[in-house]
């Protein structure tokens, strides 16, 4: 395959890569791979086989690691070289930069030097989750991985429990049935859950049900691979019809049509755009 190997601008270009099918790379992002004076990388030997993957040639420019664990040093390495005229390509081991990946850092140091910084959007586990879930997408809260103990867990539960987005959280498979138990004791048994495990790759599985289901589904499995949790709004199950009318009609008193209905699905957990229609529906009637 041919890419566009043109001259870069100089400055930061953040590539989001595959989350497991490779092919699921952008044409962008392959061009960009292709052109940048020099490619940064969480894990060098990921992106040197990325690249050769899809036919991106080195032609001796260099591949350097930056990651969590990486000094000053070489966060200024890479800013000095953008200032001298350059263009870095960095890259995360998978999906979007910055998304519970390194990048942060990097991104601050360059725009605090009046540089620029860019991406190129692609593959995100947070995003291909949301998409498959079922669960409301029109807001949600991506949190990441929560705290390895169970009294830090819960207390970080416990101060999302209210929030009436889609929660996101990441995973790793041996804490699962400790995460979903913790969900299960904060946030009620009953609230709709969803597990995303290995997306886009061959052994893809998507498991939805209630939190207690969820948390005996994963008691005893053994599983592997990447995994997104995700959770439902609060409130979003236990809301009766009558209840969202009253709401409707006390809000619509003082406002118009349009922020009754925002206000009353952020205080319900409900979707905005179906608390919309039925409020333009009560002001049809009157």
């Amino acid at each position: 395959m041919n890419h566009i190997n043109k001259p870069l601008a100089a400055g930061l270009y953040f590539v989001s890569t595959p989350i497991g099918t490779a092919r699921d790379m952008t044409l962008r992002g392959l061009d960009i791979l292709a052109s940048a004076d020099l490619i940064a990388a969480e894990d060098t030997r990921t992106a040197r086989k990325l690249m050769e993957i899809h036919g991106v040639a080195l032609n001796g420019r260099k591949v350097v690691a930056l990651h969590d664990h990486s000094d000053a040093g070489a966060i200024a390495g890479l800013v000095a070289k953008v200032q001298a005229g350059g263009s870095v390509a960095y890259v995360s081991e998978a999906g979007t930069p910055l998304v519970a990946d390194p990048g942060y850092e990097l991104g601050r140091a360059m725009i605090e030097k009046g540089l620029m910084v860019t991406s190129a959007p692609g593959a995100s586990a947070v995003l291909a989750a949301l998409t498959v879930s079922g669960l409301p997408s029109d807001r949600f809260a991506f949190i990441g991985f929560l705290p390895a103990a169970k009294q830090q867990r819960d207390t970080e539960l416990a101060e999302l429990r209210d929030i009436p987005f889609t929660l996101v959280f990441y995973e790793s498979p041996k804490r699962i049935h400790g995460l979903l138990s913790g969900m299960c004791d904060v946030f009620g048994g009953e609230r709709s859950g969803v597990v995303c495990r290995e997306l886009t790759k061959r052994f893809e599985e998507v498991t939805r049900g209630t939190l207690s289901e969820l948390a005996d589904h994963f008691a005893d499995r053994n599983v592997k691979g990447e995994l997104v949790v995700l959770v439902g709004r609060a409130g979003a199950e236990d809301v009766a019809d009558v209840d969202v009318t009253t709401a409707l009609a006390e809000a619509m008193k003082t406002m118009r049509v349009k922020d009754a209905a925002t206000v009353v699905a952020g205080a319900l957990g409900l979707p905005r755009r179906q608390v919309y229609q039925l409020a333009l529906k009560m002001g049809q009637e009157e």
